[in-house]
């Protein structure tokens, strides 16, 4: 039986109306300037930066490997956490207080050990991917960093994304496609495939440690200090490089064939690390890890038009399509703030008018007690005020007559002794004013 009444048609068409013109109005009352901010810029530009330095390590690596024969993956990033070490490290040793390294180390080494860990294996593990599989497998399975960094960031920061922010996200990882798919129509599918299955296995555990790594330091940063999350890493990450490269690379670095371009090509691998370590944490604090690593998309296709003339890579349409399709996705990332979960402050235990010492004491339940409590202590004291009050009433008229009953009688002793009065008298005075 159908139910249907008539009028319901003639609703819903009309809420698909509403509906359809609210989105037109939306549409009209949109404004450009609303999202192509100076803040918008900066970050774009500040991201890119960051993407031109990973071009420089990258090209630093190539010319390494290829030209001087050289694979030492530990000792470059030894390099890296020595310079961090030296500057970030030393600044925590000249502070006061709570920010001085002692104070640090005593409270949350075992963090920054663990985070040094993850941070020095993600950078290793990347490098020996390459050994296993192709340019194109670590091109592409390196982008699972961001699935990782939302779930992350959701999970931990409690960061509340949109769907502007997914849509956005998918249009990136759209942009690596097409990268990955110039890279084969370029016939640029190098590197080994002696063991793909272990090569991207590699990738994506370098991919899941990186964006625990960023995670942490959108936190540390966020929350704490960008010297101290630095300061930290450095420590320990030199500490664990050095370990695991004099057990890796004993060999490797004794071969070492060390000239003037060997060592220019270190120094400048180094700097390239120790400026992206250094602005890295700058830029997550104004926008967020995600945000950055989808700026750092764009580092590959760099090191791929730098690589057009130095390497003599052929050279695609595909790539210039890549790049603007991945800076759209970015742009529409970062256009939608991202706030975080709404979480209530907890109940303070104390009223507001409460004295600062009983709330600091935790006295607060006996200072304050019940409401019932309290009223009946307020009834109590104002009965006690009226009845003291009364008592002080009745001894300021007892005290009156007795000063006037006193001079009363210091007249009558004045006039016996003036006039003559007998005893008798005066008793009978006495008796009278008794």
């Amino acid at each position: 039986m159908d139910t249907k009444q008539p009028g319901d048609s003639e609703s819903g068409s009309m809420s698909q109306g509403n509906q359809t013109g609210g989105l037109l109005r939306r549409i009209r009352a949109f404004d450009p300037k609303e999202v192509f901010t100076w803040q918008l810029a900066k970050t774009l530009a500040m991201g890119q930066g960051l993407a031109v330095v990973i071009c420089g390590t990258a090209i630093s690596s190539q010319y390494l490997a290829t030209d001087f024969q050289v694979n030492t993956p530990m000792l470059q990033s030894f390099l890296n956490y020595v310079l961090l070490c030296a500057t970030y490290t030393s600044m925590l040793l000249f502070r006061r207080g709570d920010g001085n390294i002692l104070q640090i180390l005593r409270k949350r080494w075992w963090k920054y050990f663990l985070l040094g860990l993850v941070d020095v294996e993600a950078n290793y593990t990347v490098v020996k991917a390459y050994q296993y599989t192709t340019i194109t497998s670590v091109q592409l399975l390196d982008s699972f960093v961001i699935p990782v960094l939302m779930l992350l960031s959701w999970w931990v920061l409690k960061t509340r994304y949109r769907p502007i922010h997914y849509i956005a996200v998918c249009v990136c990882l759209l942009g690596v496609g097409a990268m990955v798919g110039a890279d084969l129509l370029a016939g640029r599918d190098q590197g080994s495939a002696s063991n793909i299955l272990l090569g991207d296995g590699l990738v994506l555990l370098s991919a899941t440690l990186y964006a625990v790594s960023n995670v942490c330091q959108e936190y540390t940063v966020k929350n704490l200090s960008r010297e101290e999350f630095l300061g930290m890493v450095a420590l320990f990450g030199t500490i664990i490089s050095s370990v695991q490269m004099a057990v890796l690379e004993r060999h490797e670095i004794p071969a070492i064939k060390w000239s003037w371009q060997v060592g220019l090509l270190f120094s400048a691998y180094a700097l390239c690390m120790y400026t992206l370590y250094s602005c890295m944490p700058i830029v997550i604090k104004l926008t967020s890890a995600t945000s950055v690593n989808l700026s750092l998309l764009t580092a590959d296709l760099f090191s791929l038009f730098c690589g057009i003339f130095l390497f003599q890579y052929n050279f695609s349409g595909l790539y210039l399509l890549s790049l603007v399709v991945i800076l759209i996705g970015f742009i529409a990332f970062n256009a939608v703030p991202t706030p975080a979960a709404h979480t209530d402050p907890p109940p303070s235990p104390c009223p507001p008018s409460s004295p600062s010492s009983l709330c600091e004491e935790g006295d607060c339940d006996t200072a304050w007690g019940d409401g019932e409590d309290t009223d009946r202590e307020e009834d109590e004291t104002k009965e006690g005020r009226n009845s003291s009050q009364s008592v002080r009433g009745e001894i300021a008229e007892d005290n009156v007559a007795a000063d006037e009953q006193s001079t009363k009688l210091n007249l009558w002793l004045n006039l016996s002794d003036r006039c003559g009065l007998a005893g008798s008298d005066l008793r009978r005075y006495d008796e009278k004013s008794s």
